[in-house]
């Protein structure tokens, strides 16, 4: 089951079933929080009530599948092929997890902003895992899980390191610049897939050429682990999104970084694809400084 979160016509957002063979979004009843930890024990579709007839999902704004109300965590290094080829650095002994801003989000087709105090944007497809629970079983973590959806970590690399000396990476301005990052375009629910984390394949790509191309299968650790080492730090609540992390290829390890008027493919198996455009790139007033 693929579960968007959408508007219409300009009306208020709203959650729906959609079926993009049939070109159908069917408007969900009720709040998130009431029906989602139903649909992530299983209950599937009967779990659900429905707000009236389908409507046509081509005529849809997809928004990010989360409310504005929930967290975006982020787990990173998390690929090692990744840590080596793109930052020369070695798999950490744990899990890293932090925050992004909500406003760094943005959906499937809409424009990705050109921070003006960057110089250096860059891409990361990531698999997004979505809590559906109130509670987390640390016996079982993956039971509070939704389902799953595609993110495009959009980063601001120059940014990123350029926190002072002995206090580390600056990861707030490199990931929570406003309107960067991609998430959606819907949640494939977790009754679709094995259990344990899912293995699938994710590429992104740039004007159509391939940029990154790996599979979910090379995480360091799974989305088990990372829900579990999340948890025990700052509980997850109904709605909240864990990136997972991102394969090699991104322009900090190729010199390759993302322009205005760029197209930003990226896509999961079974899952679906962003596409987004990068915006056109402010002029920095002279005399201002980062």
């Amino acid at each position: 089951m693929k579960l968007a979160r959408c508007t219409y016509n300009g009306a208020d957002a709203f959650w729906a079933v959609v079926d993009p063979a049939q070109d159908q979004a069917t408007p969900i009843l009720g709040e998130f929080s009431t029906w989602a930890p139903a649909v992530a024990r299983g209950a599937g579709i009967s779990a659900l009530r429905f707000a009236g007839p389908p409507l046509p999902l081509s005529k849809m704004r997809f928004l990010p599948p989360i409310e504005p109300v929930n967290r975006v965590v982020v787990a990173g290094a998390n690929y090692t092929k990744h840590l080596a080829e793109d930052f020369g650095l070695k798999a950490p002994a744990q899990p890293v997890a932090f925050l992004k801003a909500y406003g760094a989000l943005i959906g499937a087709h809409d424009p990705i902003r050109y921070p003006p105090l960057t110089d250096k944007l860059d891409h990361e497809v990531e698999l997004v895992a979505v809590i559906g629970s109130h509670e987390v079983d640390l016996d079982d973590p993956l039971s509070c899980v939704l389902g799953y959806t595609v993110g495009n970590d959009v980063s601001a690399r120059d940014l990123q390191l350029s926190g002072p000396p002995g206090i580390g990476m600056d990861l707030f301005a490199a990931k929570s610049q406003d309107r960067t990052t991609g998430l959606g375009p819907w949640i494939v629910t977790r009754d679709e897939f094995p259990h344990r984390s899912p293995i699938l394949r994710l590429t992104l790509k740039v004007n159509g050429e391939t940029r990154q191309d790996g599979s979910t299968g090379d995480m360091t650790w799974g989305v088990d682990e990372l829900i579990s080492f999340v948890q025990q730090r700052s509980s997850f609540a109904c709605g909240d999104v864990l990136f997972t992390g991102s394969p090699a290829g991104v322009g900090m390890g190729t010199g390759v970084f993302l322009n205005p008027g760029d197209i930003v493919e990226a896509s999961i198996e079974r899952l679906g694809t962003l596409r987004n455009v990068v915006g056109e790139k402010p002029v920095r007033p002279i005399g201002k400084q980062a």
